[in-house]
């Protein structure tokens, strides 16, 4: 498969059918498999043989989506879990514990950011965020001997600033620590992070990857080319015995291939449960059908918006990597070569309650916490998805009080302009 282009990925990869097999993927909707013996299934629960025993941890149809995905990233091995933020929170946490720290960049999505910065706080895991834009001076300034991982985003949300994942790679090897990347926004058809040296992807597959508002869920991604045994004294839990698996030792078993997947699964999996449900993963892979096909169309709404936006008076700034006059065009250019996204975030004179005045007189667009959808949204972000940030905080993220983020779906462009149009009449 890994010959194939990117579009036979989507439609192909992840499951092959045999002989009077059905053709697409069946949805597995059961919590448990039966076995003959109990030797048989206890093999599985030594990690000796594969199989499933319970959906909690992995379930078929999980398996074959996550197949498809890791294929379209170039990954090795890749697991659903039930949400994006479940996917970041087990990448994270997966090689962290009390006392470890981590390396983020200031512009990430709300979420992610009060998880790292709150949530895994009360959870003795310390973080530093430094700006996108930091040198690489500045980004080895802000690691310490416990530093474990390094995170960021391809395209941040909702600021759309533009990860220059070759040189985060390159600081985080040298301090050998993987570099961890959301790809949610540019999804593996404009982007694929682990051929520019990041070594674990998420997803958010809430988003283009599902495509329709019809299924939350979220993804992991290992390239399996970080070498685990190679920094064995920073990743205890990969490198040395698991007592709760008779004494496993994920990265000699496993291989750098697949010791990250099969610990979190084996592991976070177990024990928090986070799994993505067969029926959600069934409608994931729907998405995934037609994500090459999509993409563009979104690229193309989401540049002409931009365009129209940028040359009314009444918009003050516009962000979309796209536009030659965007700070990130020259990184876009690199990265993203056929486009990243259908989000727009742009500012109008007049704050928050411009934005809001906007907002309500839209057509089209509806008011929504959504994002990448075949259908037109858009939001203040201040004021919903990222309100639990200070006025500092937001200012850090790039993300002023009066942003609008505006996610262009599948409708005619001359239509989505026309409505932002009136609106802002």
């Amino acid at each position: 498969m890994n010959n194939q282009k990117i579009g036979t990925k989507c439609v192909q990869a992840g499951y092959t059918p045999g002989n009077g097999e059905p053709r697409q993927i069946p949805i597995i909707q059961s919590t448990t498999f039966k076995y003959d013996t109990s030797e048989d299934m206890g093999k599985l629960f030594d990690l000796e043989a594969s199989g499933y025993f319970y959906t909690r941890l992995q379930n078929p149809t999980n398996d074959h989506v996550a197949a498809k995905i890791a294929a379209l990233e170039g990954g090795s091995a890749a697991m659903l879990t039930s949400s994006g933020q479940a996917a970041n929170f087990f990448a994270l946490f997966n090689i962290c514990e009390c006392g470890s720290h981590i390396v983020a960049s200031s512009s990430i999505y709300g979420g992610t950011f009060n998880l790292i910065a709150v949530t895994m706080a009360k959870m003795g895991i310390e973080v530093t965020f430094v700006s996108p834009d930091a040198d690489e001076d500045e980004l080895n300034a802000s690691f310490k001997e416990n530093t474990r991982a390094m995170f960021g985003e391809t395209i941040a949300n909702p600021a759309l600033t533009v990860l220059d994942i070759e040189k985060f790679a390159k600081v985080a090897h040298a301090h050998g620590v993987p570099l961890i990347v959301d790809n949610t926004f540019p999804t593996p058809v404009n982007c694929r992070p682990i051929e520019w040296g990041a070594d674990i992807v998420t997803h958010s597959t809430t988003k283009y990857m599902d495509g329709h508002g019809a299924a939350v869920g979220g993804a992991i991604v290992d390239a399996g080319k970080f070498d685990w045994m190679a920094h064995a004294d920073k990743f205890p839990g990969l490198t040395q015995p698991d007592e709760s698996y008779h004494g496993i030792v994920y990265a000699e078993k496993f291989g750098k291939e697949g010791a990250f997947i099969t610990k979190c699964t084996s592991q976070l999996m177990r024990d928090f449960g986070c799994i993505q449900s067969p029926q959600n993963a069934f409608i994931l892979n729907l998405g995934l059908e037609s994500l090459h096909v999509r993409m563009p169309k979104h690229v193309e709404n989401g540049l002409a918006v931009a365009k129209f936006l940028e040359g009314h008076k009444k918009v003050v700034k516009v962000n979309y990597p796209g536009l030659e006059s965007d700070k990130y065009h020259e990184l876009a250019k690199k990265y993203l070569p056929n486009g990243g996204c259908g989000v727009v975030s742009f500012e109008l004179e007049g704050g928050r309650a411009a934005a809001e005045s906007f907002m309500k007189k839209l057509k089209i667009a509806a008011i929504e916490t959504h994002v990448a959808d075949a259908r037109t949204c858009c939001l203040n972000p201040a004021t919903s998805t990222h309100r639990q940030l200070t006025d500092e905080q937001l200012e850090a993220a790039g993300i002023p009080a009066g942003l609008i983020r505006i996610s262009c779906g599948l409708e005619d462009s001359a239509d989505l302009i026309a409505d932002i149009a009136q609106a802002l009449e």
